[in-house]
């Protein structure tokens, strides 16, 4: 079935579009699960509802939070979720996203600390507990912008990415380079135990640095060629961080399972396989980051972004039309999750992929915690738009049709046109004049 835009009234016009796709999805009307709590790694978490990395680009050019990242900060420490994943934040300079990613320093800490403060005080406020704060740690490799305009750094050259305009070799990381980052990570992992962070996510999805030497098949060195080596980072990384950060910092990491390309050029497939996915590899990092490492959580994801954005964010509207369904994006980051989940029993697993189904979205993600794809739900461009779903769910089980997400893309146009991101239709007195200025009249 080609793509169609979100066209349903009820959940069993959701049902009946997935018979006629032939597909299954885990819906449930127990939102009461969503409610129940959950233990790993020694905490206990209030629910079943978490906040997923949505970077706003609205730092300081030093990388301290600014006016807008407190606002939206303070409006998710109101949402009611038990959990609250931070964005991504640049370990070095030269892997800074864009000119105001975060960047957490010593002479930023106090920024850092008193937004962290205000938001435990707002959430128990609101909704008499402090949520669980993690913050995600990365170097943005092939999408760095530090200054405005690309500066990439690569783990080798991907014609899918590049085609007919390869990126210069001087721009390929060295294996010299690489060894001077776990540094930097635990550096910021320290910082970050200071500022009263509850754990650190060491970045490993979407095709920035770390994700990327997942699928470096074909690089030469240390960092290269087979799972050893294309993990070797992320374990040196792990183990430097364990080794400077206070043992009460948790250390989990975000991860792709299937990036959605071919193989060579792609995660969690086949050689020869084309796009089906094929988890074997994923299932052996998991086991190395909660088995040998201990890490108690995970959050799981798939898909690019930048290049292939239907299969992590299925969309009404974006820059292309998908060549699918989007509730196939939806059953498949479902399936994908799940898989993996249940080959790790007592691991604790944040699942992905919910803000497309709108208001349907609580009967997702409480059959996903039901089934055993995930033992969380996350929600990502939902909370710019419905900062109090997670409320609204635990409280009335439902989520406010009005106030939902549209998939419409706009809070993407925004970060890819070089400015701060939000939710243009739902949060339009903030983001519109900032969308008509910096989009539209561009």
């Amino acid at each position: 079935m080609e793509h169609r835009e979100f066209h349903y009234t009820t959940i069993e016009d959701v049902r009946a579009e997935l018979c006629a796709l032939g597909r299954s999805l885990p819906l449930s009307d127990n939102t009461a699960v969503l409610g129940a709590p959950l233990t790993f790694g020694g905490v206990t978490l209030q629910n079943r509802l978490a906040i997923q990395p949505m970077e706003g680009c609205d730092g300081t050019a030093d990388g301290a939070p600014d006016e807008l990242t407190r606002r939206r900060y303070r409006r998710f420490a109101t949402s009611g979720a038990a959990l609250v994943w931070a964005e991504a934040t640049a370990v070095v300079p030269e892997g800074r996203a864009n000119p105001r990613q975060w960047m957490l320093t010593a002479d930023n800490l106090d920024e850092y600390k008193a937004m962290v403060e205000e938001m435990r005080e707002i959430s128990l406020k609101e909704n008499g507990f402090s949520p669980f704060i993690v913050l995600q740690m990365t170097h943005s490799g092939r999408y760095s912008k530090p200054e405005g305009t690309p500066a990439p750094l690569i783990a080798y050259n991907n014609p899918i990415f590049e085609k007919d305009t390869p990126i210069a070799p001087s721009r390929v990381v060295s294996d010299d380079y690489l060894a001077t980052l776990p540094a930097h990570y635990a550096e910021t992992a320290r910082l970050a135990a200071a500022a009263g962070f509850d754990a650190v996510d060491i970045k490993c999805c979407h095709r920035y640095l770390m994700s990327e030497l997942l699928s470096a098949y074909e690089r030469e060195g240390r960092y290269g060629g087979d799972l050893a080596g294309r993990t070797r980072l992320l374990r040196e990384t792990v183990e430097a961080v364990k080794a400077a950060a206070p043992s009460s910092l948790m250390l989990t990491a975000r991860l792709n399972l299937y990036d959605g390309f071919p193989y060579p050029y792609g995660f969690g497939v086949a050689e020869g396989g084309g796009l089906t996915p094929a988890l074997d590899e994923a299932k052996a990092v998991v086991s190395l980051l909660h088995e040998t490492y201990g890490m108690p959580l995970l959050d799981f994801t798939i898909g690019n972004p930048y290049v292939n954005p239907h299969v992590n964010r299925p969309y009404d509207k974006g820059g292309y039309l998908p060549p699918e369904h989007p509730l196939e994006g939806v059953v498949r980051m479902m399936d994908c999750v799940g898989e993996v989940r249940r080959a790790f029993p007592k691991l604790a697993v944040i699942g992905s992929g919910y803000s497309y189904l709108r208001q349907f979205a609580p009967a997702l993600a409480a059959g996903a915690v039901e089934s055993g794809v995930c033992d969380m739900a996350g929600f990502g461009r939902e909370a710019f738009a419905y900062p109090t779903f997670a409320r609204d769910i635990l409280q009335n089980g439902a989520m406010d049709p009005k106030k939902c997400c549209i998939t419409c893309g706009k809070c993407t146009e925004l970060m890819r046109a070089g400015s701060t991101a939000g939710c243009v239709p739902r949060d339009g007195a903030t983001y519109a004049p900032i969308y008509q200025r910096d989009v539209l009249k561009k």
